[in-house]
């Protein structure tokens, strides 16, 4: 050491040196990769356009609606008749307005040249 200032064991680094790596216990590594620990469609992951629309068009597909879903979008009073209960109001209102809307569309694409029903 060239400094004469102080004491001499302020300049030994007897406890500052840092552990051999082959002496450090490693710790176990926790579970790594768990299936669904991950959120494909997360808006701040990084990862690139490709991947992101890739993971969207399997979210699309893997969401397929329940039998009782698809039977709602037929007729809105099935799933409460399915269950044994009168459909409520609204279940019924909708009903209405749908058949309203399919005798629309018919009579629309039945005024409409080239097509056949």
């Amino acid at each position: 050491m060239n400094s004469n200032v102080g004491n001499a064991q302020v300049y030994e680094a007897g406890d500052q040196r840092n552990a051999k790596q082959s002496e450090i216990e490693t710790p176990d590594r926790y579970n790594e990769g768990q299936v669904h620990a991950h959120n494909n469609m997360d808006s701040k992951d990084e990862r690139s356009i490709k991947n992101r629309l890739a993971a969207a068009e399997t979210a699309d597909d893997s969401q397929q609606d329940s039998r009782e879903t698809q039977l709602h979008k037929k007729d809105p009073t099935l799933p409460a008749k399915d269950h044994g209960n009168e459909p409520s109001r609204g279940a019924k209102i909708d009903a209405q307005i749908q058949e309203e809307e399919e005798e629309i569309l018919k009579k629309k694409g039945a005024s409409l040249p080239g097509q056949k029903w």
